[in-house]
């Protein structure tokens, strides 16, 4: 083969992120998203935009996503290749200088459908081949107004907590134990301190008032836990949700989740995007009983490991 040219784009020749064409079967291209980047309107940045090239032909493309005042990114969105180029693409992302998680999305029950999952399984191994790791695989959710509002259970009091170090407290009993995959290896290999660190970096950087959070108590005064309603750059989310590791075995993720809608739905949400990893079955089954769709799934992948 004739050598392979890997770089990013400039605002000049963003043209040629478009010009692989692959069936838009996973990722962002399978759920209607369109890649444009900032110059034109659109949220992708022509130097976090990276491909491979052939004879000046595009067989790979990566493109990293971030927020408007990130300086690194946050995940990357895209990842694509032509039929035969998948050591062009793992090369790709060794050559390109960005590291962070892959969120690789798919319609639900992809491993039923023959031509999806050959797509997910082809980018999961040429991300593995270029040193990522799959973490966890994850339900996405989308409740809208066209779902019940569920009602709510009237077993646990909520208020406002202005004291970050309370704060801190909470989400730190959450993680003791906790199922979520991100929030385990983290405890495990940086330590709860970090870890709490991370989750406190996450929730401030979402766009949403820092006055939204509520800590979850029993009518008697016990602490349950917290919830967390927010907005992410899409829009409405469920930004957290945690049960202390005394409190569990109750169902009270079901009531923080209800909550956590009823508080969106009244500051005007018409969606509300949620997500749990698909072993956390307790808070699988409390999403389902509150009518959440699953809109997607996804497979998170963590970035290799620098040498």
């Amino acid at each position: 083969m004739t050598q392979l040219v890997i770089r990013a784009l400039t605002e000049r020749d963003t043209g040629l992120f478009s010009a692989l064409d692959v069936p838009a079967l996973v990722g962002k291209g399978a759920f209607g998203h369109t890649y444009v980047p900032v110059h034109r309107g659109g949220e992708y940045r022509p130097d976090w935009t990276w491909v491979a090239l052939r004879d000046g032909e595009v067989v790979a493309r990566a493109a990293w996503w971030g927020g408007p005042g990130d300086e690194t990114p946050k995940a990357l969105d895209w990842f694509d290749f032509a039929e035969g180029e998948e050591e062009a693409a793992a090369r790709l992302l060794r050559t390109s200088p960005l590291r962070c998680e892959y969120a690789l999305m798919a319609p639900p029950g992809w491993r039923e459908m023959p031509e999806v999952r050959a797509a997910v399984e082809a980018r999961v191994a040429v991300a593995e081949a270029a040193g990522m790791q799959v973490l966890v695989e994850r339900f996405r959710y989308e409740w809208t107004t066209g779902c019940p509002l569920p009602e709510r259970p009237g077993r646990l009091v909520f208020r406002p907590e202005p004291d970050d170090a309370v704060i801190r407290d909470v989400l730190g009993r959450t993680m003791e134990g906790t199922l979520d995959a991100h929030d385990s290896k983290n405890v495990a290999e940086l330590g709860l301190e970090a870890a709490v660190d991370d989750a406190m970096a996450f929730l401030t950087w979402l766009p949403s008032p820092r006055d939204w959070w509520r800590l979850a108590f029993t009518p008697s005064g016990e602490l349950v836990g917290l919830h967390i309603p927010a907005h992410n750059p899409a829009g409405p989310c469920v930004g957290y949700l945690g049960v202390v590791a005394g409190q569990r075995g109750r169902g009270y993720g079901y009531d923080l989740l209800v909550e956590c809608t009823h508080d969106l739905v009244s500051r005007g949400a018409t969606r509300i995007a949620a997500a749990t990893d698909q072993g956390n079955l307790p808070m699988a089954a409390g999403f389902a009983k509150a009518g959440y769709p699953v809109s997607q799934e996804r497979i998170d992948l963590l970035p290799a490991r620098e040498a």
